[in-house]
């Protein structure tokens, strides 16, 4: 069977170098599971450091990063879909996975291998609407031949719905995810020096161009309203640059919920741990306790 390490922690722990440095070591590849860093141009304000993956000048490869414009949409399907599709490649090729992030509710639907339809409603409700409803009655019937219940034939609201449910429940209507054992490596650090670890942070950013991509990401043409839907970074970059607060507030409102983000992210893995889920805690960049724990895992499985 496959094997899949999962390394997660809230942010500003050092995952991604941390996991570059261990995918280099044990002929892996990186699949992100942050739902910001799929957008292209969004980078300091995500904490893409894309130098993490080099490893004595050799780029470890990594996937989910820059897959999609930050106008479009990106959600749980996506990613699954797009996890799933790595995942094979990576493993058919003979190479280790590692799952690296903080997007909990990513990692969760991996580790529960979540049952997700594939059948997106409302925008199927809005296909089906352009067509007339002779052509709906005929798929009606193609999808389901022995329809009992005719009143779905009368009208294009009782067809579109018919269609919809029916092709939800088709047998391959469901995404998939492969079988695999897993190991879950979490990176913990004490309350008060992860907040001094973003407050330093957020100051490099703010001050290496963090502003500076916002703006650029207005010019081609995402609004402040998505920019704030983005959330945390983005949320008061862009009240910032729509002059609702001054420099100082956005800095110190945003330090203050990135801390509070952090402790979310931890409340969300002390929750899949009571689940069920073995997270095997390790320090910071504690490279030796993450090398003993992969090679046991692809020596005896556990």
């Amino acid at each position: 069977m496959s094997k899949l390490v999962i390394l997660l922690g809230p942010t500003a722990v050092g995952k991604t170098r941390l996991a570059a440095l261990l995918a280099h070591k044990f002929n892996g590849e990186i699949i992100s599971a942050d739902s910001r860093q799929v957008y292209t141009g969004m980078d300091i304000g995500t904490g893409k450091d894309l130098e993490d993956y080099n490893v004595n000048g050799t780029v470890v490869p990594y996937h989910l990063v820059d897959v999609i414009e930050p106008t479009e949409e990106f959600n749980l399907f996506s990613f699954a879909e797009k996890f799933i599709s790595v995942f094979s490649d990576i493993t058919e090729r003979g190479k280790l996975p590692f799952l690296v992030g903080g997007t909990a509710l990513y990692i969760d639907a991996v580790l529960k291998r979540y049952e997700l339809s594939k059948v997106d409603f409302e925008k199927r409700k809005k296909e089906l609407e352009k067509l007339p409803l002779e052509v709906l009655q005929k798929k009606l019937l193609e999808l389901k031949p022995d329809l009992h219940n005719k009143t779905d034939l009368l009208s294009k609201h009782r067809a579109i719905r018919a269609i919809i449910v029916a092709e939800d429940s088709k047998p391959d209507s469901v995404l998939k995810f492969p079988d695999f054992n897993e190991l879950v490596i979490g990176i913990k650090i004490e309350r008060e020096k992860l907040k001094e670890r973003i407050k330093k942070r957020l100051k490099e950013r703010l001050q290496n161009g963090m502003i500076e991509e916002a703006e650029r990401l207005v010019r081609q043409g995402v609004s402040l309203e998505k920019l704030k839907f983005f959330g945390l970074e983005y949320k008061y970059l862009a009240m910032y640059l729509n002059k609702e607060i001054g420099y100082e507030e956005m800095e110190y409102r945003l330090g203050r919920d990135i801390a509070k983000f952090a402790k979310r992210q931890m409340t969300w893995f002390r929750k899949i741990e009571r689940e069920g889920t073995k997270i095997h805690w390790i320090a910071p960049m504690d490279f030796d306790a993450a090398e003993r724990l992969i090679e046991k895992f692809l020596t005896t499985g556990n």
